[in-house]
């Protein structure tokens, strides 16, 4: 009974709780309102210093360890972050109130990531590890040499944060995060979508980084490509000698990478071919415009934030940008300018090294007004001629645009292909002007005699002496017309002595 007695009351019992309550709620207001005061009169920076020293004097009391793992590492993405994203969007539980949703337009699936602040909680081989979003706001100021104006850039900074009990660290280093990497890389693969990446600004356009992707839905492949078959196995081949070659790089010391130049009139097909690539290896493109730079130091932060297993496309790289040859001093070039040098210093010098299985295409329409430099092997280690359409190549954009394998058309159509120049291009906008293959067929045939018989004009004007515009003199055809001619004097000049 004395112990009964002893006890406290309900009534004190309800008005210590609700006094320790208001208490409670009193420190959380007087926090709440310390954190606004300091966030309105303390710069961001010292706020960061503030709660790092903070962090580090409480941290030393805590039993927890926390892991920073930022999104980028200097100028290259962090690959940790970003495998660590995947891995996580399939932990997402009930639990989490804040998700961030997207989708791009030609996605077939919703993006799902964790918002700033929210948590997700995984048990691995029984340990407890905690994941958290957080993201931080900052603005930096620069001068604008060309507006003669101050300007304010806008940057966040993502990073996740790992926590998880001190005495497991070298469990989470050497096996957790490995465990997570290659978890992440197997989601990928089964989930795999080729992404386009175009090049954005440099104030954080695309969340941080330089470039911005959408989804690469281009359905050529190397099956419906109008080319050599001869020259597509080759090229095939080569590709999967490439993928499967790192130790051997590694062996020999090279960087493991692979050049292309795609070289060859407009409409033969340069860009479908670099899709095709694309899509038989599942290997993401970076479409590279050389005129949106002006420095060298601009050129390696772009290339450095790429990723591997990427194809890095130059189209038109005679075009794209005055790359002068270096015998006209290489001791004005300076990382102010973009120079060849700059160029070549990527595509096989030191900064090559900086990433592992990537391709390197160049395209142009005229290979002979490029620098020899850029030709080299190790530089572009094939080169690859898009013709004009041939016999065979005519046979595969019937068979892809018409389904059928043989016509009574196709031996006059095939002479005539033989005879004059016509890019896949042309032949195929023919075939899909109606889906009947007898009309399809003769206004393809109609289209060719029309060529054959400007052809037949050019030719004559060139016999007799007549103008002729400079690109129809650079043609193959017109080059081998004035073969003969000169071949045809020189006969007739030794007949007179």
């Amino acid at each position: 009974m004395s112990f009964l007695t002893s006890m406290p009351s309900t009534t004190s019992i309800l008005s210590t709780y609700a006094a320790f309550s208001a208490s409670a709620m009193l420190v959380r207001s007087m926090i709440s309102e310390v954190k606004t005061m300091s966030s309105q009169l303390i710069p961001q920076q010292l706020q960061e210093k503030l709660y790092s020293r903070l962090g580090r004097l409480f941290g030393t009391l805590s039993s927890q360890m926390i892991l920073i793992i930022d999104e980028y590492n200097g100028f290259s993405v962090n690959e940790v972050y970003q495998n660590s994203e995947v891995y996580l969007s399939t932990r997402i539980t009930p639990t989490i109130e804040k998700l961030k949703v997207s989708k791009a337009p030609r996605e077939k699936c919703l993006s799902i990531t964790i918002n700033r602040g929210e948590q997700i909680h995984d048990i691995f081989e029984g340990i407890h590890f905690t994941w958290e979003f957080v993201c931080t706001e900052s603005q930096k100021s620069y001068y604008d040499c060309e507006s003669y104006t101050e300007s304010t850039e806008k940057s966040e900074r993502r990073s996740l944060h790992l926590s998880f009990p001190k005495k497991y660290k070298d469990k989470a280093l050497s096996t957790y995060l490995p465990y997570v990497v290659d978890r992440a890389k197997d989601i990928k693969e089964e989930n795999k979508v080729v992404k386009l990446y175009s090049l954005g600004s440099f104030n954080g356009e695309y969340g941080g980084g330089p470039w911005g992707s959408v989804n690469l839905d281009h359905p050529s492949t190397f099956h419906t490509l109008a080319m050599d078959p001869k020259l597509k196995k080759e090229l095939m081949d080569d590709l999967d000698r490439f993928v499967k070659r790192k130790e051997f790089y590694r062996r020999v010391g090279k960087a493991w990478k692979r050049g292309y130049l795609l070289y060859g009139p407009p409409g033969t097909g340069k860009s479908s071919l670099i899709a095709a690539m694309a899509n038989y290896l599942k290997f993401d493109i970076y479409d590279l415009e050389l005129t949106n730079l002006g420095s060298n130091s601009e050129l390696r932060r772009l290339l450095v934030s790429t990723a591997n297993r990427s194809i890095l496309v130059i189209e038109d790289i005679d075009c794209s940008i005055e790359l002068q040859d270096r015998q006209y001093g290489e001791f004005n070039q300076t990382d102010s300018k973009l120079t060849l040098s700059g160029l070549l210093n990527f595509i096989d010098g030191l900064w090559s090294s900086c990433g592992d299985e990537r391709i390197i295409v160049f395209t142009t329409n005229h290979k002979e007004r490029l620098d020899p430099a850029l030709l080299r092997p190790g530089r572009m280690d094939m080169h690859i001629h898009m013709s004009y359409c041939t016999p065979c190549g005519f046979e595969i954009l019937a068979s892809n645009y018409l389904r059928i394998q043989s016509h009574s058309l196709f031996n006059e159509i095939e002479g005539l292909i033989e005879e004059v120049e016509v890019t896949p291009a042309e032949v195929a906008e023919e075939l899909m002007k109606n889906e009947d293959p007898d009309i399809s067929l003769a206004g393809l045939v109609a289209s060719l005699h029309q060529k054959q018989q400007m052809k037949c004009v050019e030719e004559s004007k060139f016999e007799g002496g007549g103008a002729v515009n400079e690109e129809d003199k650079r043609s193959p055809k017109m080059e081998e017309v004035g073969k003969k001619k000169k071949s045809r004097k020189a006969r007739r000049g030794k007949g007179k002595r």
